[in-house]
């Protein structure tokens, strides 16, 4: 982790662009104000994600779930 200022991020943009593909740098504007610069990483598919189900599909089944509870309290 590097800790900077706004005028050295300023003065060395691309540097800083760079090294945060690896590390952290902490940007410190002022006393009161502090900005973290890293690498935003996306997170892939996955056989998860590829077997999830839609809102719909989840609707449709706790519906299901729902009157299967009532018909039992009620014939109980």
């Amino acid at each position: 982790m590097r800790v900077i200022n706004t005028s050295e991020l300023r003065n060395n943009m691309k540097k800083y662009l760079d090294l945060a593909a690896d590390e952290k740098i902490v940007i410190q504007r002022g006393r009161n104000e502090t900005f973290v610069l890293t690498k935003e990483e996306y997170l892939e598919s996955d056989e998860d994600l590829r077997r999830a189900i839609s809102a719909e599909e989840l609707l449709v089944g706790v519906e299901a779930d729902i009157r299967e509870a009532f018909r039992k309290r009620h014939n109980a």
